[in-house]
């Protein structure tokens, strides 16, 4: 596998408002069966998902713009929260590379892989292009931050190892390799958290990846979350009294 960070020129909130420009600005010529990673802050300061320090408290707008929050006594002054199926702190608001601005979640990060990945195959003039919609996040009772996917589009986020036999024949009863969590956390780690200025990424030589010529259906977006009766986490989760966010 290869990833190669895409340094760009400092994406200004409330300056720059189209993702497709900058993309098509700095993006290299893209081969077949690659992926492009995006960091969710520039998707989402295109889309003017920006609030001004000091209008809002963070905690205040990340309970708004979650599922479920609780918030936590600690001294970071941050809210546990849920979102789109992803645990995490303050609803994903992030004050880094923001210059003055709390930066939000894209609006709708499936939408904007999907009109992402339409863009790059009609400019590219590409069948087999992948995209994924990249943030931050960190893991329970391990130190620093990692990369996560919000969203994919132009290939399948899941490898099914399921009834396939390992090495000794034994058939695998649960396994399924998170492909698009696992990409976007190599490209996050290649793209940098701090001023490296590459919130592009290009990901080529994949033979793990199972590319498809359209963007996730609902069947395969359903199947990526899973039923908190099944999880595995489910007495950890049940044992956080949630307070209803605004989501």
């Amino acid at each position: 596998m290869k990833i190669t960070a895409v340094r760009t020129k400092k994406i200004v909130p409330g300056k720059d408002m189209d993702i497709f420009a900058v993309l098509k600005t700095f993006l290299p010529r893209l081969k077949e069966r690659s992926i492009v990673a995006v960091t969710s802050k520039i998707v989402a300061i295109c889309e003017g998902r920006i609030v001004p320090f000091g209008m809002v408290r963070k905690e205040q707008l990340a309970a708004e713009e979650s599922q479920y929050y609780y918030p936590l006594k600690t001294k970071y002054k941050v809210v546990l929260t849920i979102k789109n199926n992803r645990i995490g702190f303050t609803s994903g608001i992030d004050e880094s590379n923001g210059k003055g601005f709390m930066v939000l979640w894209p609006q709708d990060s499936q939408r904007s892989a999907n009109e992402i990945r339409l863009f790059l195959t009609k400019t590219y003039k590409l069948k087999n292009v992948g995209v994924i919609i990249t943030d931050t996040t960190s893991s329970p009772m391990l130190r620093g931050q990692r990369g996560q996917f919000l969203a994919h589009s132009g290939f399948s986020a899941l490898n099914d190892y399921i009834n396939k036999p390992d090495i000794f024949g034994r058939k695998l009863k649960m396994t399924k390799s998170a492909v698009a969590d696992a990409l976007a956390t190599a490209a996050v780690l290649a793209m940098g958290e701090g001023n490296e200025q590459t919130p592009l990424a290009v990901i080529e030589d994949v033979p793990f990846v199972q590319f498809q010529q359209r963007n996730p259906n609902k069947k395969e977006l359903t199947e990526l979350t899973i039923d908190p009766k099944d999880d595995l986490y489910a007495p950890l989760l049940k044992g956080v009294k949630w307070r209803k966010g605004g989501v």
